[in-house]
């Protein structure tokens, strides 16, 4: 009788999560990975390698690992990425190698990504769990992207008719998140807690790369 307690309390214990966290563009996400970090919680953060120039304000190896074409192109060949995705001409990836030995060790993974990446990730990795960061409305989310200021108009505009075909994509996610201005903590403490009731599956999700 002991020896199956023992066995039915191993299969209780979770296994590590590969957590996506994506949504269209200036919904915020990049604040509220920032926000999760700042509050310490025990998530393995996988660094976006990207071919684009750097922001003001982004530091190398924290937002992401700006690389060359052709490294990106080298990790693409050798199989180096996870997901790979071309954004407003820009090449992002993620790479492979991080988010196995992250979970070797027993670490619940967290990736920011957009929505395309997400697709793709979805196709390897069914058992993830995908969270879909969302604004109040389009019409905020849209006074959010034009409160940057940092594009032109064009690529402005551009950007706002993607983020409505990205918005299409919710219902193929698991969960909504609605992240609302001045209320970060309250959209973390909200992922914390679907992190949360994963954890306390009966079935539990099996990552596997």
């Amino acid at each position: 009788m002991g020896n199956e307690t023992d066995t039915l309390l191993d299969l209780m214990r979770p296994n590590p999560l590969l957590i996506v966290l994506s949504g269209p563009s200036g919904v915020g996400k990049d604040a509220t990975l920032k926000r999760m970090k700042e509050l310490g919680y025990p998530f393995h953060f996988v660094v976006t390698v990207t071919t684009r120039p750097k922001r003001p304000g982004e530091v190398e190896g924290v937002d992401y690992h700006f690389i060359s074409m052709e490294e990106f192109q080298r990790m693409l060949e050798s199989g180096e990425l996870l997901e790979h995705a071309n954004v407003y001409g820009n090449y992002y990836g993620v790479p492979k190698q991080d988010v196995r030995e992250a979970l070797a060790r027993g670490e619940d993974v967290l990736l920011r990504i957009d929505v395309q990446g997400a697709a793709t990730i979805k196709k390897v990795v069914p058992d993830g769990v995908f969270i879909f960061l969302a604004p109040p409305s389009m019409e905020e989310l849209i006074r959010r992207l034009r409160r940057r200021k940092t594009e032109s108009p064009e690529r402005l505009e551009r950007r706002i008719r993607i983020a409505r075909e990205e918005m299409k994509a919710l219902p193929n996610y698991d969960y909504v998140v609605i992240n609302r201005d001045g209320r970060l903590d309250e959209t973390v403490k909200q992922i914390a807690a679907i992190i949360t009731a994963e954890k306390c599956r009966v079935h539990r999700r099996r990552i596997e790369l």
